[in-house]
Protein backbone atom coordinates (compact mmCIF):
# COMPACT_ATOMS: atom_id res chain seq x y z
CA UNK A 1 0.00 0.00 0.00
CA UNK A 2 1.36 3.16 -1.40
CA UNK A 3 0.34 6.71 -0.88
CA UNK A 4 -1.55 7.78 -4.44
CA UNK A 5 -2.60 4.05 -4.92
CA UNK A 6 -6.55 3.53 -5.36
CA UNK A 7 -8.54 1.22 -3.54
CA UNK A 8 -12.05 0.01 -3.24
CA UNK A 9 -13.84 -0.92 -0.24
CA UNK A 10 -16.56 -0.93 2.94
CA UNK A 11 -16.64 1.61 5.58
CA UNK A 12 -17.19 -1.31 8.85
CA UNK A 13 -17.57 1.79 11.24
CA UNK A 14 -16.91 5.17 12.22
CA UNK A 15 -15.30 6.57 15.12
CA UNK A 16 -15.34 9.42 16.40
CA UNK A 17 -15.59 12.40 15.11
CA UNK A 18 -15.54 11.45 11.71
CA UNK A 19 -12.95 8.68 10.44
CA UNK A 20 -14.45 6.01 8.23
CA UNK A 21 -12.59 2.42 9.12
CA UNK A 22 -11.74 0.55 5.74
CA UNK A 23 -9.26 -2.58 6.20
CA UNK A 24 -7.41 -3.47 3.09
CA UNK A 25 -6.20 -6.72 3.82
CA UNK A 26 -4.26 -6.71 6.84
CA UNK A 27 -4.40 -2.40 7.07
CA UNK A 28 -6.55 -0.34 8.86
CA UNK A 29 -7.36 3.21 6.02
CA UNK A 30 -9.21 6.06 8.01
CA UNK A 31 -11.09 7.83 5.02
CA UNK A 32 -13.39 11.24 5.97
CA UNK A 33 -17.22 11.95 5.30
CA UNK A 34 -18.42 8.26 4.79
CA UNK A 35 -21.22 6.17 6.22
CA UNK A 36 -20.67 2.88 7.93
CA UNK A 37 -21.93 0.33 4.87
CA UNK A 38 -20.96 2.69 2.34
CA UNK A 39 -18.47 0.96 -0.96
CA UNK A 40 -16.25 3.77 -1.73
CA UNK A 41 -13.02 4.34 -4.05
CA UNK A 42 -10.64 6.35 -2.47
CA UNK A 43 -7.08 7.11 -2.74
CA UNK A 44 -4.19 6.50 -0.35
CA UNK A 45 -3.23 10.34 0.90
CA UNK A 46 -0.90 9.45 4.00
CA UNK A 47 0.92 6.04 4.89
CA UNK A 48 3.62 6.06 8.04
CA UNK A 49 4.06 3.66 10.78
CA UNK A 50 1.95 1.73 9.81
CA UNK A 51 -1.27 4.18 9.99
CA UNK A 52 -2.86 5.02 6.59
CA UNK A 53 -5.50 7.86 5.88
CA UNK A 54 -7.11 7.99 2.35
CA UNK A 55 -9.47 10.67 0.67
CA UNK A 56 -12.74 9.58 -0.76
CA UNK A 57 -13.27 9.73 -4.04
CA UNK A 58 -16.55 8.28 -4.88
CA UNK A 59 -19.09 6.06 -3.45
CA UNK A 60 -19.93 2.91 -5.19
CA UNK A 61 -23.14 1.96 -3.78
CA UNK A 62 -25.26 3.36 -0.55
CA UNK A 63 -25.28 2.31 2.82
CA UNK A 64 -27.99 0.48 4.53
CA UNK A 65 -28.59 3.43 6.46
CA UNK A 66 -28.93 5.68 3.66
CA UNK A 67 -32.51 5.02 4.09
CA UNK A 68 -33.92 8.75 2.29
CA UNK A 69 -32.73 11.00 -0.93
CA UNK A 70 -31.17 14.20 -0.05
CA UNK A 71 -32.65 17.11 1.32
CA UNK A 72 -31.12 19.82 -0.55
CA UNK A 73 -28.92 20.42 -4.13
CA UNK A 74 -25.65 20.80 -3.43
CA UNK A 75 -25.40 17.66 -1.78
CA UNK A 76 -23.13 15.70 -1.02
CA UNK A 77 -20.73 18.35 -2.86
CA UNK A 78 -21.10 20.59 -0.25
CA UNK A 79 -19.62 18.91 3.08
CA UNK A 80 -21.70 20.38 5.57
CA UNK A 81 -24.66 17.84 5.60
CA UNK A 82 -22.51 14.50 5.86
CA UNK A 83 -25.71 12.14 6.87
CA UNK A 84 -28.93 14.08 5.50
CA UNK A 85 -29.28 10.61 3.61
CA UNK A 86 -29.71 8.83 7.27
CA UNK A 87 -32.86 9.13 8.98
CA UNK A 88 -32.25 11.20 12.08
CA UNK A 89 -32.37 8.41 14.73
CA UNK A 90 -29.85 6.59 13.12
CA UNK A 91 -27.98 9.94 12.95
CA UNK A 92 -28.59 9.80 17.30
CA UNK A 93 -27.62 6.25 17.29
CA UNK A 94 -23.98 6.49 15.32
CA UNK A 95 -23.19 9.52 17.63
CA UNK A 96 -24.09 8.17 20.41
CA UNK A 97 -22.10 4.82 20.08
CA UNK A 98 -19.35 6.75 18.76
CA UNK A 99 -19.21 9.31 22.69
CA UNK A 100 -19.66 6.63 24.56
CA UNK A 101 -17.47 4.10 22.99
CA UNK A 102 -14.46 7.00 22.99
CA UNK A 103 -15.29 7.45 27.14
CA UNK A 104 -15.46 4.78 28.32
CA UNK A 105 -12.05 3.73 26.44
CA UNK A 106 -10.65 6.99 28.15
CA UNK A 107 -12.33 5.86 31.55
CA UNK A 108 -11.13 2.47 31.82
CA UNK A 109 -14.72 0.88 32.48
CA UNK A 110 -18.05 1.21 31.10
CA UNK A 111 -21.40 2.67 31.82
CA UNK A 112 -24.48 1.35 33.41
CA UNK A 113 -26.66 0.62 29.92
CA UNK A 114 -29.67 2.62 31.35
CA UNK A 115 -29.58 5.45 28.11
CA UNK A 116 -32.58 6.62 26.28
CA UNK A 117 -32.55 7.84 23.11
CA UNK A 118 -34.86 11.51 23.24
CA UNK A 119 -36.16 12.54 19.36
CA UNK A 120 -38.46 14.92 19.02
CA UNK A 121 -39.40 15.00 22.80
CA UNK A 122 -39.98 10.79 22.51
CA UNK A 123 -38.08 8.05 24.22
CA UNK A 124 -36.37 4.98 23.13
CA UNK A 125 -35.43 2.76 25.94
CA UNK A 126 -31.26 1.71 24.87
CA UNK A 127 -30.73 -0.51 27.81
CA UNK A 128 -33.04 -3.83 29.18
CA UNK A 129 -34.14 -3.41 32.46
CA UNK A 130 -31.23 -5.90 34.02
CA UNK A 131 -28.70 -4.50 32.76
CA UNK A 132 -29.56 -0.76 34.23
CA UNK A 133 -29.64 -3.06 37.44
CA UNK A 134 -25.82 -2.39 37.17
CA UNK A 135 -26.01 1.68 37.90
CA UNK A 136 -24.45 2.13 41.63
CA UNK A 137 -22.84 -1.08 42.43
CA UNK A 138 -19.40 -0.85 42.70
CA UNK A 139 -16.30 -1.55 40.33
CA UNK A 140 -12.59 -1.58 41.41
CA UNK A 141 -13.75 0.81 44.33
CA UNK A 142 -16.10 3.11 42.05
CA UNK A 143 -19.80 3.42 41.27
CA UNK A 144 -20.41 2.53 37.95
CA UNK A 145 -21.28 5.69 35.71
CA UNK A 146 -24.92 6.45 34.57
CA UNK A 147 -25.02 6.66 30.74
CA UNK A 148 -27.95 9.62 30.08
CA UNK A 149 -28.05 8.44 26.21
CA UNK A 150 -28.28 10.90 23.23
CA UNK A 151 -30.89 13.86 22.98
CA UNK A 152 -31.63 15.23 19.82
CA UNK A 153 -32.39 18.85 18.63
CA UNK A 154 -36.38 19.86 19.32
CA UNK A 155 -36.35 20.31 15.39
CA UNK A 156 -34.10 18.67 12.46
CA UNK A 157 -34.13 21.16 10.09
CA UNK A 158 -33.99 25.05 9.67
CA UNK A 159 -32.48 25.01 13.09
CA UNK A 160 -29.30 27.46 12.57
CA UNK A 161 -29.69 31.02 14.11
CA UNK A 162 -26.40 32.29 12.36
CA UNK A 163 -25.30 31.33 9.01
CA UNK A 164 -21.82 32.58 7.17
CA UNK A 165 -22.21 32.53 3.47
CA UNK A 166 -19.55 33.22 1.19
CA UNK A 167 -19.13 34.49 -2.11
CA UNK A 168 -16.91 33.39 -5.21
CA UNK A 169 -17.57 30.90 -8.21
CA UNK A 170 -18.09 27.01 -8.51
CA UNK A 171 -15.71 26.90 -10.77
CA UNK A 172 -13.02 28.86 -12.47
CA UNK A 173 -14.34 31.76 -13.88
CA UNK A 174 -17.73 30.99 -13.78
CA UNK A 175 -20.82 32.90 -12.86
CA UNK A 176 -20.76 34.45 -8.81
CA UNK A 177 -22.53 32.22 -6.49
CA UNK A 178 -23.41 32.69 -3.05
CA UNK A 179 -22.70 29.95 -0.12
CA UNK A 180 -21.11 27.56 1.12
CA UNK A 181 -17.63 26.41 0.15
CA UNK A 182 -17.43 23.15 -1.89
CA UNK A 183 -15.82 19.82 0.01
CA UNK A 184 -11.83 19.69 0.16
CA UNK A 185 -11.59 23.24 -1.89
CA UNK A 186 -10.36 26.08 -0.26
CA UNK A 187 -11.98 28.70 -3.39
CA UNK A 188 -15.12 26.67 -4.97
CA UNK A 189 -18.61 28.07 -3.54
CA UNK A 190 -21.64 26.05 -3.95
CA UNK A 191 -24.82 28.62 -4.22
CA UNK A 192 -26.90 27.18 -1.20
CA UNK A 193 -29.95 28.43 -2.45
CA UNK A 194 -31.95 25.42 -0.83
CA UNK A 195 -29.79 24.49 2.60
CA UNK A 196 -32.20 22.87 4.82
CA UNK A 197 -30.10 24.06 7.46
CA UNK A 198 -31.49 27.53 7.82
CA UNK A 199 -34.78 29.23 8.15
CA UNK A 200 -36.72 29.75 4.05
CA UNK A 201 -36.57 33.45 5.31
CA UNK A 202 -32.76 33.21 4.98
CA UNK A 203 -32.72 31.45 1.80
CA UNK A 204 -35.10 34.18 0.29
CA UNK A 205 -32.79 36.92 1.53
CA UNK A 206 -29.59 34.95 0.09
CA UNK A 207 -31.23 34.48 -3.24
CA UNK A 208 -32.34 37.93 -3.07
CA UNK A 209 -28.46 39.23 -2.36
CA UNK A 210 -26.98 36.98 -5.36
CA UNK A 211 -29.86 37.75 -7.78
CA UNK A 212 -28.76 41.81 -6.66
CA UNK A 213 -25.16 41.43 -7.64
CA UNK A 214 -25.10 39.29 -10.29
CA UNK A 215 -27.31 41.82 -12.25
CA UNK A 216 -25.09 44.36 -12.17
CA UNK A 217 -21.85 41.83 -12.85
CA UNK A 218 -20.20 42.91 -9.54
CA UNK A 219 -16.67 41.43 -8.52
CA UNK A 220 -16.21 39.10 -5.81
CA UNK A 221 -13.10 39.14 -3.39
CA UNK A 222 -10.39 36.81 -4.76
CA UNK A 223 -8.15 35.85 -1.84
CA UNK A 224 -4.70 35.06 -3.59
CA UNK A 225 -4.76 38.29 -5.23
CA UNK A 226 -6.48 40.27 -2.83
CA UNK A 227 -8.88 42.31 -4.98
CA UNK A 228 -12.45 42.30 -5.65
CA UNK A 229 -15.40 43.60 -3.81
CA UNK A 230 -17.78 40.99 -2.46
CA UNK A 231 -16.87 38.56 0.64
CA UNK A 232 -19.33 37.10 2.62
CA UNK A 233 -23.34 37.31 3.57
CA UNK A 234 -24.23 37.04 7.15
CA UNK A 235 -27.53 36.32 8.41
CA UNK A 236 -28.88 35.90 11.91
CA UNK A 237 -32.17 35.00 13.16
CA UNK A 238 -34.19 35.16 16.33
CA UNK A 239 -36.39 32.09 16.89
CA UNK A 240 -38.24 33.77 19.22
CA UNK A 241 -39.94 36.22 16.83
CA UNK A 242 -38.72 35.74 13.80
CA UNK A 243 -36.60 38.91 13.70
CA UNK A 244 -33.88 38.93 10.90
CA UNK A 245 -30.07 40.63 10.85
CA UNK A 246 -28.73 41.08 7.37
CA UNK A 247 -25.21 41.99 7.13
CA UNK A 248 -23.38 42.45 3.74
CA UNK A 249 -19.59 42.26 4.32
CA UNK A 250 -17.53 43.90 1.69
CA UNK A 251 -13.41 45.51 0.74
CA UNK A 252 -13.53 48.97 0.55
CA UNK A 253 -12.24 48.66 -2.94
CA UNK A 254 -15.02 49.53 -5.00
CA UNK A 255 -18.61 51.96 -4.39
CA UNK A 256 -21.63 50.88 -4.75
CA UNK A 257 -25.29 51.88 -4.63
CA UNK A 258 -26.77 49.95 -1.80
CA UNK A 259 -29.80 51.84 -1.33
CA UNK A 260 -31.78 49.33 -4.25
CA UNK A 261 -30.76 46.44 -2.43
CA UNK A 262 -32.34 47.56 0.77
CA UNK A 263 -35.35 48.37 -0.80
CA UNK A 264 -35.18 44.85 -2.32
CA UNK A 265 -34.56 43.24 0.71
CA UNK A 266 -37.37 44.97 2.81
CA UNK A 267 -39.75 44.17 -0.34
CA UNK A 268 -39.22 40.23 0.31
CA UNK A 269 -42.15 38.31 1.95
CA UNK A 270 -40.85 36.44 5.17
CA UNK A 271 -42.58 35.11 8.01
CA UNK A 272 -40.09 37.32 10.04
CA UNK A 273 -38.90 40.54 9.91
CA UNK A 274 -35.88 42.21 8.70
CA UNK A 275 -34.84 44.78 11.30
CA UNK A 276 -31.23 45.97 10.95
CA UNK A 277 -29.44 45.92 7.00
CA UNK A 278 -26.03 46.08 7.81
CA UNK A 279 -22.66 46.81 5.73
CA UNK A 280 -19.31 45.85 6.86
CA UNK A 281 -16.13 46.84 5.17
CA UNK A 282 -13.38 44.16 5.64
CA UNK A 283 -10.24 44.40 3.97
CA UNK A 284 -8.57 41.96 5.94
CA UNK A 285 -6.11 39.32 4.20
CA UNK A 286 -7.39 36.56 6.35
CA UNK A 287 -10.52 34.87 5.00
CA UNK A 288 -12.64 35.93 8.01
CA UNK A 289 -15.62 37.61 8.80
CA UNK A 290 -14.88 40.83 10.85
CA UNK A 291 -15.50 44.84 10.59
CA UNK A 292 -13.29 47.54 10.14
CA UNK A 293 -15.93 49.79 9.79
CA UNK A 294 -19.86 49.12 10.41
CA UNK A 295 -22.54 51.00 8.43
CA UNK A 296 -26.23 50.96 9.28
CA UNK A 297 -28.33 50.72 5.87
CA UNK A 298 -31.46 50.28 7.57
CA UNK A 299 -33.11 49.81 11.30
CA UNK A 300 -30.51 48.59 14.36
CA UNK A 301 -27.56 46.39 15.06
CA UNK A 302 -29.51 43.88 17.40
CA UNK A 303 -31.90 41.80 18.33
CA UNK A 304 -33.49 40.21 21.19
CA UNK A 305 -33.38 36.25 21.99
CA UNK A 306 -35.43 34.46 25.10
CA UNK A 307 -33.44 31.72 26.48
CA UNK A 308 -35.11 29.46 29.20
CA UNK A 309 -37.04 32.60 30.21
CA UNK A 310 -33.89 34.95 30.12
CA UNK A 311 -33.35 37.54 27.14
CA UNK A 312 -30.15 38.23 25.33
CA UNK A 313 -29.03 40.54 23.85
CA UNK A 314 -27.53 39.47 19.81
CA UNK A 315 -25.55 41.89 17.94
CA UNK A 316 -23.27 41.11 14.90
CA UNK A 317 -20.64 39.25 16.76
CA UNK A 318 -22.55 37.84 19.83
CA UNK A 319 -21.53 34.44 20.75
CA UNK A 320 -24.45 32.77 20.77
CA UNK A 321 -25.39 29.01 20.50
CA UNK A 322 -26.12 28.38 16.77
CA UNK A 323 -29.37 26.21 17.36
CA UNK A 324 -31.39 27.98 19.99
CA UNK A 325 -33.62 25.16 20.57
CA UNK A 326 -31.55 22.67 21.37
CA UNK A 327 -29.36 24.93 23.34
CA UNK A 328 -32.21 25.23 25.70
CA UNK A 329 -31.67 21.24 25.82
CA UNK A 330 -28.02 21.42 26.59
CA UNK A 331 -28.71 24.06 29.12
CA UNK A 332 -31.48 22.58 30.92
CA UNK A 333 -28.89 18.98 31.23
CA UNK A 334 -26.24 20.99 32.46
CA UNK A 335 -28.78 22.86 35.64
CA UNK A 336 -29.66 19.06 36.34
CA UNK A 337 -26.39 17.70 36.49
CA UNK A 338 -25.74 20.92 38.56
CA UNK A 339 -27.89 20.19 41.20
CA UNK A 340 -28.25 22.38 43.95
CA UNK A 341 -26.18 25.59 44.08
CA UNK A 342 -28.49 27.32 46.70
CA UNK A 343 -25.78 29.60 48.61
CA UNK A 344 -23.42 28.32 46.23
CA UNK A 345 -19.95 29.81 44.92
CA UNK A 346 -20.05 28.61 41.45
CA UNK A 347 -17.41 29.50 38.87
CA UNK A 348 -18.03 29.04 35.36
CA UNK A 349 -14.82 28.96 33.40
CA UNK A 350 -14.87 29.71 29.64
CA UNK A 351 -18.27 31.41 30.27
CA UNK A 352 -18.81 33.16 26.86
CA UNK A 353 -21.31 35.69 27.05
CA UNK A 354 -22.42 34.26 30.64
CA UNK A 355 -25.47 32.17 29.43
CA UNK A 356 -24.91 29.22 31.85
CA UNK A 357 -23.75 31.25 34.52
CA UNK A 358 -27.09 33.42 34.32
CA UNK A 359 -29.16 30.04 34.54
CA UNK A 360 -26.79 28.86 37.58
CA UNK A 361 -27.44 32.86 39.14
CA UNK A 362 -30.96 33.01 40.93
CA UNK A 363 -30.20 30.10 43.34
CA UNK A 364 -26.96 30.64 43.59
CA UNK A 365 -24.92 33.06 45.85
CA UNK A 366 -22.59 34.35 43.56
CA UNK A 367 -20.98 33.31 39.92
CA UNK A 368 -18.20 34.27 38.51
CA UNK A 369 -17.43 33.73 34.67
CA UNK A 370 -13.99 33.82 33.59
CA UNK A 371 -13.39 34.33 29.57
CA UNK A 372 -10.66 35.25 27.64
CA UNK A 373 -12.90 37.20 24.61
CA UNK A 374 -13.71 41.03 25.99
CA UNK A 375 -16.42 41.08 23.47
CA UNK A 376 -17.91 38.18 24.99
CA UNK A 377 -17.18 39.37 28.96
CA UNK A 378 -19.20 42.91 28.22
CA UNK A 379 -21.88 40.66 26.08
CA UNK A 380 -22.26 39.10 29.87
CA UNK A 381 -21.99 42.06 31.75
CA UNK A 382 -24.84 43.10 29.72
CA UNK A 383 -27.52 40.31 29.69
CA UNK A 384 -26.95 39.88 33.59
CA UNK A 385 -28.10 43.99 33.89
CA UNK A 386 -30.53 43.43 31.09
CA UNK A 387 -31.87 40.23 33.09
CA UNK A 388 -31.32 41.74 36.73
CA UNK A 389 -29.11 39.05 38.12
CA UNK A 390 -26.68 41.05 40.42
CA UNK A 391 -24.25 38.53 42.01
CA UNK A 392 -23.21 37.48 37.90
CA UNK A 393 -19.69 38.84 37.94
CA UNK A 394 -17.80 38.35 34.96
CA UNK A 395 -13.56 38.38 34.08
CA UNK A 396 -12.23 39.26 31.33
CA UNK A 397 -8.80 36.89 30.90
CA UNK A 398 -7.47 33.63 30.07
CA UNK A 399 -8.33 31.06 32.80
CA UNK A 400 -4.58 29.89 33.35
CA UNK A 401 -4.38 33.37 34.47
CA UNK A 402 -7.13 34.62 36.34
CA UNK A 403 -7.03 31.46 38.57
CA UNK A 404 -3.95 32.70 40.29
CA UNK A 405 -5.85 36.44 40.87
CA UNK A 406 -9.04 35.37 42.30
CA UNK A 407 -9.71 35.27 45.66
CA UNK A 408 -12.85 33.38 46.19
CA UNK A 409 -13.11 29.67 46.20
CA UNK A 410 -15.58 27.63 44.51
CA UNK A 411 -17.95 25.46 45.66
CA UNK A 412 -18.71 23.83 42.28
CA UNK A 413 -17.39 24.35 38.97
CA UNK A 414 -18.67 24.61 35.20
CA UNK A 415 -16.36 23.92 32.79
CA UNK A 416 -17.00 24.95 29.09
CA UNK A 417 -13.99 25.10 26.90
CA UNK A 418 -12.88 25.63 23.19
CA UNK A 419 -12.57 22.73 20.94
CA UNK A 420 -9.13 21.81 21.49
CA UNK A 421 -9.85 21.24 25.75
CA UNK A 422 -8.61 22.49 28.93
CA UNK A 423 -5.01 24.43 28.68
CA UNK A 424 -3.16 21.40 30.03
CA UNK A 425 -1.32 23.90 32.49
CA UNK A 426 -4.64 25.24 33.51
CA UNK A 427 -6.20 21.87 34.48
CA UNK A 428 -4.08 21.71 37.56
CA UNK A 429 -4.95 24.99 38.85
CA UNK A 430 -8.77 23.74 38.48
CA UNK A 431 -8.47 20.28 40.11
CA UNK A 432 -6.46 21.71 43.43
CA UNK A 433 -9.78 23.15 44.13
CA UNK A 434 -10.90 20.06 45.06
CA UNK A 435 -14.81 21.08 44.68
CA UNK A 436 -16.84 17.94 44.82
CA UNK A 437 -18.59 17.97 41.78
CA UNK A 438 -17.63 19.30 37.98
CA UNK A 439 -20.10 19.43 35.36
CA UNK A 440 -18.00 19.18 32.08
CA UNK A 441 -19.43 20.48 28.84
CA UNK A 442 -17.17 19.82 25.52
CA UNK A 443 -17.94 20.05 21.87
CA UNK A 444 -15.04 18.04 20.71
CA UNK A 445 -15.00 14.86 22.94
CA UNK A 446 -11.48 13.42 21.69
CA UNK A 447 -10.30 16.60 24.23
CA UNK A 448 -13.11 15.60 26.95
CA UNK A 449 -11.49 12.25 26.71
CA UNK A 450 -8.16 13.35 26.88
CA UNK A 451 -8.30 15.40 30.01
CA UNK A 452 -10.22 12.71 31.89
CA UNK A 453 -7.19 11.38 32.17
CA UNK A 454 -6.23 14.12 34.57
CA UNK A 455 -9.54 14.29 36.33
CA UNK A 456 -9.23 10.41 37.19
CA UNK A 457 -5.39 11.21 38.66
CA UNK A 458 -6.60 13.52 40.90
CA UNK A 459 -9.62 11.44 42.15
CA UNK A 460 -12.63 12.40 40.19
CA UNK A 461 -14.84 10.02 38.58
CA UNK A 462 -17.76 10.12 35.97
CA UNK A 463 -21.22 10.21 37.18
CA UNK A 464 -23.29 10.63 34.77
CA UNK A 465 -22.92 11.44 30.91
CA UNK A 466 -24.59 12.09 27.77
CA UNK A 467 -24.50 13.43 24.50
CA UNK A 468 -27.14 16.73 23.29
CA UNK A 469 -26.84 16.63 19.71
CA UNK A 470 -26.93 20.68 17.98
CA UNK A 471 -25.64 20.28 14.54
CA UNK A 472 -28.68 17.63 12.97
CA UNK A 473 -27.13 16.00 9.80
CA UNK A 474 -23.37 16.60 10.73
CA UNK A 475 -20.76 15.23 12.26
CA UNK A 476 -20.84 17.44 15.47
CA UNK A 477 -22.36 16.39 18.78
CA UNK A 478 -21.95 17.90 22.14
CA UNK A 479 -20.78 16.10 25.35
CA UNK A 480 -21.88 17.07 29.12
CA UNK A 481 -20.23 15.27 31.97
CA UNK A 482 -20.90 15.28 35.74
CA UNK A 483 -17.69 14.59 37.83
CA UNK A 484 -17.60 14.03 41.49
CA UNK A 485 -14.59 13.51 43.99
CA UNK A 486 -16.77 11.64 46.98
CA UNK A 487 -15.36 8.78 48.23
CA UNK A 488 -17.30 5.70 47.37
CA UNK A 489 -19.71 4.90 50.13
Amino acid sequence: MKKGEIYEGIIQAIEYPNKGIVRIDDHKVIVKNGIPGQRIRFMIQKKRSGKAEGRLLEVLEKSPLETRDPVCSIFPACGGCMYQTMSYEAQLKMKETQVRNLLETAMGYGFADCSKRITDGKQTAAGSGSQCGQAGQQVSGHTVPLWDGIKGSPIEFAYRNKMEFSFGDAYKDGPLSLGLHKKGSTYDVLTASDCKLVHEDMTKILTCVLTFFQERNVSYHRKLQHVGYLRHLLLRRSVTNGDLLVHLVTTSQEEHDLQPLKEALLALKLQGQIVGILHLLNDSLSDVVKSDETRILYGQDHFYETLLGLRFKVSTFSFFQPNTLAAEVLYSTVRDYLGDTRDLEVFDLYSGTGTIAQLAAPVAKEVIGVEIVEEAVEAAKANAELNGLANCRFIAGDVLKVLDEVTEKPDVIILDPPRDGIHPKALPKILAYGVENIVYISCKATSLARDLESFQAAGYRVVRACCIDQFCETVHVETVCLLSNRKPI
